[in-house]
C-alpha cells in the first residue's frame, strides 16, 4: 500500500498543479513515481524533475551504460518500482539478459564489455566505499570524458534519491512494465 493518499491530484495547489504538468508535458509523459510524492514539497519537486529528465533524457552517457547504472541503483536500494521501469529499458537499450538477470538476484554479472564491467564496478565501488579510487575516476575518465563522468556521479545520486523516496513512501512496483521473470526478485 502506497502512502502518498495525502497528495490529491484533483485539488492540487497552482504549483504543484504547474509542477504536475511540466513532468506529464515533459518527456516522461506521466506522473508517477517518485513525482506524487515530491508534489507535496513542488519547490523539491520541480529542480528534482528537471535534474532527472536531463539525466535520464539529454545525459552523454551511452543508454546501455546509462540504464546499466539506473538498475544498479535501483537493485541496491530494492527499490521495485523503479526496478520496474528501468529493467525493461535496460534490455532495449541492449545490456544482456543474464547481466540483467544477475544484477536482479544480486550477483555480479560476467560482462562481455569492459564498458560494462567497468560502470557496474564503478557503481558499486561508489556505493560500498562512498568514491571512485584512482584508478577507477581515471577508467572512467578515458571511457567517458570528463562530462560523462561528473553526469554518472549525478546519475547515481539522483536515482538514489528517487529509490529512497519510492521506498520511503512505498511506491509499488509496476507489474505491468516489469520484466515478468525479473518482476519478483526486486520489489
Amino acid at each position: 500500500m502506497s502512502r502518498y493518499s495525502e497528495v490529491d491530484l484533483d485539488n492540487l495547489t497552482a504549483e504543484q498543479r504547474a509542477v504536475a504538468d511540466a513532468i506529464a508535458g515533459g518527456p516522461r509523459g506521466s506522473l508517477r513515481g517518485p513525482f506524487v510524492p515530491w508534489l507535496l514539497s513542488p519547490g523539491m519537486a520541480d529542480p528534482a524533475q528537471r535534474l532527472g529528465a536531463f539525466l535520464r533524457f539529454r545525459t552523454v552517457l551511452p543508454p546501455r551504460l546509462k540504464e546499466l547504472a539506473i538498475i544498479f541503483t535501483a537493485r541496491w536500494w530494492d527499490a521495485g518500482f523503479e526496478w520496474s521501469v528501468h529493467a525493461k529499458l535496460a534490455l532495449e537499450a541492449g545490456l544482456p539478459r543474464d547481466a540483467v538477470e544477475a544484477i536482479a538476484r544480486g550477483d555480479a554479472p560476467d560482462f562481455a564489455g569492459e564498458d560494462e564491467a567497468l560502470i557496474y564496478g564503478a557503481c558499486r565501488e561508489m556505493y560500498e566505499t562512498r568514491r571512485f579510487s584512482d584508478e577507477t575516476f581515471a577508467a572512467l575518465k578515458a571511457l567517458l570524458g570528463p562530462q560523462g563522468v561528473a553526469e554518472l556521479a549525478g546519475l547515481l545520486g539522483y536515482y538514489a534519491l528517487v529509490s529512497i523516496t519510492l521506498n520511503a513512501f512505498e511506491v509499488p512496483a509496476l507489474d505491468d512494465e516489469a520484466v515478468p521473470e525479473l518482476a519478483a526478485i526486486v520489489r
